[in-house]
């Protein structure tokens, strides 16, 4: 939608820089997917800009490395294992042992070195040599799909963040590289049209919880879990499952299961997710029922579906999918902190006009 307007968009971001005096230490600059850019027979050597914005990415890459702004490119091995059924699944990973692919007089043995060289050769091939190459975005989710889960990524980071503190860069490109993670947080509002496990690429858990062990370091202390977030407030212990004196009709379970997903996150339902399929049709709808009951704060009109639900306060949880319950928002805690701060005043006033 916005490809023939981003590079005017970025001369205008970086004049106004220039214009307030801050051109020489801020630049401005476009994160671009590792779509842009492809190669033949997944060889780096034959890397060059897709066909269809070939000119435009020539164009900006020119501004970028004549004003000295890096360039940002997303890189996600993850993308790469699920979208190609046939993709080798050790060579998304950095795995001492990997058996390596040729190309030319150089050798890759993850799928990382071969992308970001295949977008090193894109740029030498048009002239562009002296920019750097800056990775904005790189993960790997924990839910929601095929591989996307705490083992793999885990045996992911571990070796990223080792790969990132050796300093080493790619065949191509051996200088250190500068990469962001993403992501800090679960977010269980974003859009799940790339698919479900889009809403699982966090460090952290909903609740900001640490998924697994990891040495942000790389220095390979591979069992320090990360600190997570500070006081937390959960709601009621309560959990809205489907009722066992309901009537079984699947066309119904199946009509309120899509309701309540298509309001709720039931991202981790998705096929290869941590409770895709779980022992009946009506776990199925007891966890599509309680998404939907903490998305709605424990409403207790949240936990009807005609009859078909209802509330316990027995966690539901199973070995490998969470029935998670709602965290209190800091909205909520404000509201109920104003309400007993009017509620105490009202007290101390009635006191006070009682005693008088």
């Amino acid at each position: 939608m916005f490809t023939h307007s981003t590079l005017a968009a970025l001369k205008n971001v970086q004049r106004a820089l220039n214009e307030a005096g801050h051109g020489g230490r801020i630049k401005a600059t476009v994160p671009l997917n590792a779509d842009v850019y492809d190669s033949v027979n997944n060889q780096p050597s034959t890397g060059s800009f897709r066909s269809d914005i070939a000119s435009i990415m020539v164009d900006l890459f020119r501004f970028l490395a004549a004003n000295g702004s890096p360039c940002m490119v997303n890189i996600y091995p993850f993308l790469s294992l699920t979208q190609d059924e046939n993709f080798p699944v050790n060579f998304a990973f950095f795995d001492d042992g990997n058996v390596g692919i040729q190309d030319k007089d150089k050798t890759y043995y993850n799928v990382f070195d071969a992308n970001f060289d295949t977008l090193v050769w894109a740029l030498k091939k048009v002239g562009i040599s002296d920019i750097e190459i800056i990775v904005g975005e790189i993960g790997w989710p924990t839910d929601g799909a095929r591989h996307a889960d705490i083992a793999s990524a885990k045996r992911f980071y571990d070796g990223f963040l080792k790969k990132m503190a050796s300093r080493k860069g790619t065949p191509m490109h051996p200088k250190p590289i500068k990469a962001y993670a993403f992501g800090l947080i679960d977010e269980d509002a974003k859009s799940i049209l790339p698919g479900e496990f889009e809403r699982h690429w966090g460090l952290l858990s909903y609740d900001g919880r640490p998924k697994f062990a990891v040495d942000l370091s790389g220095k390979g202390n591979n069992s320090r879990l990360l600190a997570g977030a500070k006081g937390v407030e959960y709601m009621e212990k309560k959990w809205c499952l489907f009722n066992p004196d309901a009537a079984t009709d699947p066309a119904a379970i199946a009509g309120n299961i899509q309701y309540a997903c298509s309001r709720a996150d039931c991202s981790a339902a998705a096929e290869g997710g941590s409770c895709y399929r779980l022992s009946s049709p009506e776990s199925d709808a007891s966890y599509a029922f309680n998404q939907y009951f903490q998305a709605m704060d424990q409403d207790v009109r949240a936990c009807d579906f005609d009859g078909m639900a209802m509330t316990v306060e027995k966690n539901a949880s199973t070995e490998r999918c969470l029935f998670p319950i709602m965290v209190v928002s800091s909205g909520e805690r404000s509201t109920a902190a104003a309400v007993a701060g009017a509620f105490l005043f009202a007290m101390v006033a009635a006191l006070m006009f009682t005693a008088g």
